[in-house]
């Protein structure tokens, strides 16, 4: 058996990707669970999320600070701190931070993901601002995602 302790977010690799407003690191590695699944600690800016999208894993999200607005298979519901939103493999999902500073979820992946070279290799696709959904497919082919539109916006008051 092996045992892995997740050390200290300063002693982890950062992932930015400033076209999605998004920080990452991968706190539990898919090669120390078979394969099984994978977690990762992500912060997004105020108003930004990523790019509607589909794929095989299911994502189960836990909301640590702040607010999102998710939109699942077209139903969108309201997600705070303390939440727990399941996202089952093969619908189609977005998510955008409603508030007016960061926020913050543990993401965890089953099955697992490469997800460092999965955010690395979509950081390098966005390195000069967010591509269109064709160009961003021609990235997810690889890891059997389908990017289907624009984030969410914040929707305005009143």
């Amino acid at each position: 058996m092996t045992i892995q302790m997740s050390h200290s977010k300063s002693s982890e690799e950062i992932i930015k990707i400033p076209a999605i407003g998004l920080e990452l690191s991968v706190r539990v590695d898919p090669s120390t669970t078979g394969g099984q699944f994978c977690f990762i600690d992500t912060i997004n800016a105020p108003g930004f999320g990523p790019p509607r999208h589909r794929h095989r894993e299911t994502e189960v999200f836990r909301v640590m600070e702040g607010r999102y607005l998710f939109e699942v298979d077209g139903r969108q519901f309201y997600a705070e701190e303390g939440d727990v939103v399941t996202v089952p493999g093969g619908a189609a999902h977005a998510f955008v931070n409603v508030t007016d500073r960061p926020a913050r979820q543990y993401i965890l992946i089953e099955p697992g993901l490469d997800a460092k070279a999965f955010f690395l290799g979509l950081a390098d696709v966005m390195r000069d601002g967010r591509p269109d959904t064709a160009a961003l497919n021609v990235f997810a082919r690889t890891w059997d995602v389908e990017f289907l539109g624009p984030p969410l916006t914040v929707p305005r008051e009143g």
